[in-house]
């Protein structure tokens, strides 16, 4: 349900934004303060939430999260003004990041069963992956049907079913606040990286609007490199670092994180540019943009909630997420092809599909894969790490994508090309730098997440999937 709700938030506003606008009076520049707001907030504090969930207990960083969120949910549902849904909206996205930060890592300490660590992950990505879908039809017909306030307003009873639910089910020694370790909070650690992330990703949403060689991009941007320099020396001085050594030489951790970041991108260009596609050229409105997009959330469904596992069991977890970024690139590619005159059946559809069967067979065994090795301590940071990189990813994706498309989109304008024209075109080439993302996801995974190979008794190494890279419940003495 917390997970559910902090999802919905990442796309239901963006059907609302032409009514928020209309309603409030505001510039299209600042509206997106909106959106930015919370996309500001949440990617840079998903770091420190998953340390202090760590330190203090992720039981009660998850409930704090959810009490923020939910709060700030009221406050954008009575906003009246543009400053205050924004601030608003930048408390909920540090609610965001607590709540979702300890999410993941209450599952990988909960379950440490492999298979039923994989069912369990299949429905987090079930939720991750389908909730953005189900919002932006969620988000349609509120805004539709009642008013923009009120996509505000469905937070707070999936909100309250979260607080009391994990009040009352959510144990305290092995959820959260008891049977961990403490440590010190490393402060000085915190405050330089939350906001060299700050900085930084203000510098990435600012650079499609202001251009990414403008003083304000560069400048920001070198900040936030010499926060993170003086966040790295300041580390590697203390004995209690808030990211330990050990951490960052997971390297399925990182490895997983890195395909999981420009796989994800791809699938944000994917929403980004449907979405454009679906209003701006066959002419849908929010409702029936909403529900175009289904499909693939029953696809997702239907891969998270069984098939995902099975077809691991039997192939292995590389092999599956290979297959499924694989049938991703594939349905980029169609999407690649669409026209002017181009029906949302079939093409459309099976784009849809496409990427609901491969981002529901890649996303479950990445995660499993990226958090296989990690030892209950530190199951926080690692989450935390895990979100980091699919947000920054999609920050920077969403930023490249924009500005890319729109250059190519006002220079068909400029040769004479219709709105439409220019719009399909601009869109092609975002999509092919989307589709790119994709390719390089497949080529670390193949690279960086290969099964390793098992030695049997005689020590003779064989061919084969044996256990796969990172994962250590299934490691064998042999493994090499």
């Amino acid at each position: 349900m917390a997970q559910l709700m902090v999802m919905l938030d990442t796309t239901v506003v963006n059907v609302a934004l032409p009514a928020i606008q209309t309603d409030l009076d505001v510039s299209q520049a600042d509206l997106t303060w909106a959106l930015n707001g919370y996309l500001i907030s949440y990617g840079s504090l998903l770091l420190v939430a998953g340390r202090l969930g760590d330190l203090i207990g992720r039981r009660r960083l998850f409930l704090g999260g959810i009490v923020v969120f939910t709060a700030a949910s009221i406050a954008c549902a009575l906003a009246g003004s543009v400053p205050t849904l924004v601030a608003a909206r930048f408390v909920q996205g540090v609610g965001g990041a607590f709540a979702s930060s300890s999410v993941l890592a209450i599952i990988v300490a909960e379950f440490v069963d492999p298979a039923e660590r994989g069912r369990a992950i299949g429905r987090y990505m079930l939720v991750s992956i389908g909730g953005g879908s189900v919002g932006l039809l969620l988000g349609g017909i509120l805004t539709q049907a009642l008013d923009w306030h009120w996509i505000f307003v469905i937070n707070i009873p999936i909100g309250v079913a979260a607080l009391v639910g994990g009040a009352l089910l959510l144990d305290r020694r092995s959820g959260g606040d008891g049977g961990q370790p403490r440590g010190r909070v490393d402060v000085t650690g915190a405050v330089l990286v939350t906001v060299a992330l700050l900085v930084g990703i203000y510098a990435i949403v600012r650079a499609a609007d202001v251009g990414w060689t403008s003083a304000t991009t560069l400048g920001t941007g070198a900040l936030a490199l010499v926060l993170l320099a003086l966040f790295a020396g300041w580390e590697a001085r203390i004995s209690d670092p808030m990211i330990p050594p050990r951490v960052l030489r997971q390297r399925s951790l990182i490895a997983g994180s890195a395909v999981r970041a420009v796989m994800a991108a791809g699938m944000y260009g994917y929403f980004f540019f449907g979405t454009l596609y679906l209003q701006q050229v066959l002419g849908f409105d929010a409702i029936a943009t909403g529900v175009a997009f289904l499909p693939q959330t029953a696809v997702v469904a239907a891969m998270s909630l069984g098939l995902a596992a099975w077809l691991t069991a039997r192939l292995g977890p590389h092999r599956v997420l290979i297959g499924g970024m694989v049938i991703m690139l594939v349905g980029l590619l169609l999407f690649v092809g669409a026209g002017i005159g181009t029906a949302y059946a079939p093409r459309m559809l099976l784009v849809t599909v496409l990427l609901g069967l491969g981002g529901g067979a890649a996303f479950v065994p990445l995660t499993t894969l990226a958090l296989a090795d990690v030892p209950p301590r530190d199951a926080g940071l690692a989450s935390g790490i895990v979100n980091l990189s699919m947000q920054i990813s999609a920050a920077i994706g969403l930023a490249v994508f924009g500005t890319v498309a729109a250059g190519r989109s006002e220079s068909l304008a400029r040769t004479g090309h219709s709105p439409a024209e220019a719009l399909v075109g601009g869109n092609r080439l975002g999509l092919l730098v989307a589709c790119g993302c994709v390719a390089a996801g497949i080529v670390l995974a193949a690279a960086l997440l290969r099964p390793r190979r098992q030695a049997p008794a005689g020590g003779d190494v064989e061919a084969g999937e044996a256990a796969p890279a990172g994962d250590a419940a299934s490691a064998a003495p042999g493994v090499t």
